[in-house]
């Protein structure tokens, strides 16, 4: 839910609706119209794109028209058919080395056929709902694809610096570059020079008017200033040249071998859907981080593998370059404002403009000049950044054997020794795993580092043996894998222990993980006598109180002639235990045991394992990031359904998760209160309602007589009745036939009730930007809101999102946690 909207209106009842930044407007269509900020941002893009497109051109050794055509087709097809509205398309720099080592091998025809060939493909894998498969490449394996290919771009481009011809392969062009040093052109080199200045030095310009000529692209200046200084200096240099339109080339048949022809093919469709994937789910993070941005809706990832088959299709159809994502052109688009696909549309458009009416001017742009642009784009694809993330997941091998295969190999063939690495590394981390044993305070501690497999369980046996009969040990499993061969080891030998008088502590080495074994080896030992809690108990941390298995069984009615609910004094003996009862367990009813028995177990289980993060949350105080603001029915789990631990959220609770407006009459002051605290001393970054299924202040809502804006609800003499009234505008709000009502992705609600539950977390936002505090922390762009919508029977969140049909609560799924 955005929260880029000043808070002037603060009628509660029916305030005007905004939405995010990312999302065009709801509301019903009335033709096809361009927000001003889709116009702006494609014009940055267009200036970006056109330079770009004719340097990639110019390094495949294409003619420099396919550059074009594949710009705009990329904006044209692509950014309309695609799932991603705010990638844009066009070729890209990460498909230059097959699409050169294509040209080389077969011609420009058969390379259109090739492109042809792979957008067929990608259409086939996008009909087979694959894209999400492309995610599971390993990071390293693809950002080393893409530092190879940089590396062989600027070794490429640097012969064109130099004012000569580069060769076909990176080892050619380096034993080439000396002879290419003793003879370089200098009138090249300066304009080369002159432009990776105006390239590094852009970005950098200080002061207001710094900040006013940073919004014009660093690559068009360059580029036009290199083109106007070689023109005025009367140097002679190669420069563009654009023949007629009418002797360009278009597709042919394919003519080579096949196994080439189809290794070409593969390549080209791997490059250009991996690239594309990514840069979509880029653009997915580059979106949600702008100021004000809400929930954004996450890219359809099989509709834009569809998307860029379809365009691939058409561009090598028309004699242009394979079509990808490119990452340099959606970063434009995203930091110029664009709300919606139109900006890439209309980027696509000023393309075709420029390539039939500005001609004369491009044909004045010294190729030295885009050789360097294409050369500083190659040296950025080697980020530092990856590198560093890579290495310190120790994945570094792998990042280093795919670059240097696609350097010295090709693409194909170093993305496939990337793949070899990964899997040796992971074999290697899988059967490479350190057991310990050690001996502190009469505790001795089997210390597993690594994969519990079968390989490992001959140095398992030997540890454990270490261990003498009737000691205490601890088993402690830094690791996240235990085959069955394992567990039975360490069952068999927990229960032989045990029964020999020792105990057992089965942990996991960071604090609340749980290794993945059978919840009979999850538990700690257990003091002798203690009830309710056997050494096998299965009960997870959110099980409830009654679905408990781990007590022991209620005794008999002639048990000691005890009943459950009856009490006992301090000092009388337990009939079920012989032990005698401590002063905590005087009164005790039912309910009153079961609290106990409760915060027993948490002293007991969880109080070791978070002691050491409240401490620290003790002494350094609360730092939340989010306030949640959500209903007081005890099914809703906060900690559970956003999977946060201690220090992570704010929470505020009451009946119906209302936010009464500023002034509101019977108003309560607890919720601004805490909104204050949130806002102004917690330096909160967001604030969400959440709502729920089967809500009973909503059926209360809908029970009562029927509201209108001028009297939201009806007069109540209960407590309850006059926090009720804050609900009447939502009522309102759902009673207005003129307003289009939010949904839930893929079905209608289930009844009224659910209905009032949506359209309450969307009113309740717009009460909380009438607060003078979360106003003034939306105008400085600090706040976000979010809506969120759980339905308890099916345990699913359902997160509020702009669409263009309207508010739509899209639902959450586990796959988009590994994105």
């Amino acid at each position: 839910m955005s929260a880029c909207v000043p808070a002037g209106a603060t009628e509660p009842a029916h305030t005007e609706r905004a939405h995010p930044p990312h999302s065009p407007p709801p509301g019903r269509r009335r033709g096809f119209r361009v927000a001003s900020a889709d116009l702006s941002a494609a014009v940055a893009v267009f200036l970006i794109a056109l330079p770009l497109s004719l340097g990639i051109a110019l390094t495949t050794g294409a003619p420099l028209q396919a550059g074009l055509v594949a710009a705009a087709v990329g904006g044209l097809v692509a950014g309309r058919l695609g799932g991603s509205p705010l990638q844009v398309s066009g070729p890209a720099a990460g498909l230059t080395v097959v699409t050169a080592d294509v040209i080389h091998q077969y011609g420009w025809r058969t390379t259109c056929a090739v492109t042809v060939l792979a957008g067929l493909a990608q259409l086939g894998l996008g009909c087979l709902r694959v894209a999400r498969g492309a995610l599971a490449v390993s990071p390293a394996i693809v950002h080393g694809m893409l530092a190879g290919i940089g590396v062989t771009i600027a070794v490429a481009q640097a012969h064109i610096v130099l004012g000569g011809e580069p060769q076909s392969s990176v080892p050619d062009n380096l034993r080439a570059l000396p002879a290419q040093l003793a003879g370089l052109d200098p009138a090249a080199l300066a304009m080369s020079v002159l432009t990776l200045a105006v390239l590094l030095l852009w970005p950098r310009l200080p002061g207001r008017a710094g900040h006013l000529l940073r919004r014009v692209p660093a690559a068009l200046v360059a580029v036009a200033g290199a083109t106007a200084i070689a023109a005025a200096a009367g140097l002679v240099l190669p420069l563009v040249d654009l023949p007629s339109w009418r002797s360009h080339a278009l597709a042919g048949l394919p003519e080579g071998p096949v196994l080439g022809l189809v290794a070409a093919v593969l390549a080209t469709t791997l490059v250009c859907s991996v690239q594309s994937l990514l840069g979509a789910v880029a653009v997915d993070k580059l979106a949600s981080a702008r100021p004000g941005a809400g929930h954004v809706v996450r890219s359809d990832l099989d509709r834009e593998l569809l998307g860029q088959g379809a365009a691939n299709v058409v561009s090598g159809t028309l004699g242009g370059l394979p079509v990808a994502g490119v990452a340099v052109r959606s970063t434009a688009n995203v930091h110029a404002g664009a709300v919606s696909r139109n900006s890439t549309m209309l980027h696509g458009v000023l393309v075709v403009a420029a390539a039939l009416l500005l001609v004369p001017l491009l044909e004045l742009i010294p190729l030295a000049s885009l050789a360097a642009l294409v050369m500083a784009v190659g040296i950025r694809m080697v980020s530092l950044h990856h590198i560093r993330t890579v290495t310190r997941h120790r994945e570094v091998l792998v990042y280093a054997v795919t670059a240097l295969g696609v350097i010295s190999l090709g693409v194909l063939e170093g993305v496939a020794l990337g793949i070899a690495a990964a899997v040796g590394v992971a074999l290697h981390r899988l059967t490479r795993t350190r057991i310990t044993h050690t001996e502190e305070n009469g505790v001795h501690h089997v210390h597993v580092r690594g994969q519990l497999t079968f390989l490992a369980v001959p140095r398992l046996s030997r540890a454990l043996h270490l261990v003498p009969q009737g000691a205490d040990a601890v088993v402690a499993l830094d690791g996240s894998f235990m085959d069955h061969a394992a567990y039975e080891t360490l069952q068999d030998w927990q229960s032989t222990h045990t029964a020999r008088g020792g105990t057992v502590e089965i942990t996991g080495r960071r604090t609340g993980v749980r290794i993945a074994e059978p919840a009979a080896l999850a538990s700690g030992p257990v003091p002798d006598g203690e009830p309710g809690t056997s050494g096998d108990c299965r009960c997870r941390a959110w099980t409830a109180w009654r679905n408990h298995q781990c007590d022991r069984p209620s005794p008999a009615p002639d048990d000691a002639g005890a009943r459950p609910d009856e009490t006992l004094e301090s000092g009388e003996a337990d009939p079920r235990t012989g032990r005698a009862l401590s002063a905590p367990a005087r009164g005790r009813t039912p309910g009153g045991r079961q609290l106990a028995r409760g915060l027993s177990t948490f002293q007991r289980r969880t109080a070791p394992l978070v002691r050491g993060e409240l401490a620290r949350l003790a002494r350094e105080g609360q730092r939340p990031s989010q306030l949640f603001l959500t209903c007081a029915d005890s099914r809703v789990v906060t900690s559970m359904i956003t999977s946060s631990g201690p220090g992570d959220l704010f929470v505020v609770r009451n009946v119906g998760n209302l936010v009464p407006p500023p002034g509101a009459e019977s108003g309560d002051d607890s919720v601004a209160a805490a909104l204050e605290y949130a806002v102004d001393v917690l330096a909160v970054r967001s604030i969400t309602v959440c709502g729920h299924s089967g809500c009973g202040a909503m059926q209360a809502l809908l029970d009562s007589r029927p509201a209108s804006p001028a009297s939201p609800a009806a007069p109540a003499a209960t407590p309850l009745g006059r926090w009720l009234r804050h609900g009447g505008p939502s009522l309102v709000r759902l009673r207005d036939t003129g307003a289009s009502a939010p949904r839930l992705a893929g079905r209608p609600p289930a009844d009224d009730v659910e209905q009032l539950c949506l359209t309450n977390v969307v009113q309740q936002l717009e009460h909380l930007r009438a607060h003078e505090s979360v106003a003034h922390a939306l105008k400085e762009g600090s706040l976000e809101l979010h809506g969120v919508y759980f339905h308890v029977g099916e345990a699913q969140a359902y997160l509020l999102a702009e669409q263009e049909e309207g508010r739509v609560f899209d639902r959450v799924r586990d796959v988009d946690l590994v994105v």
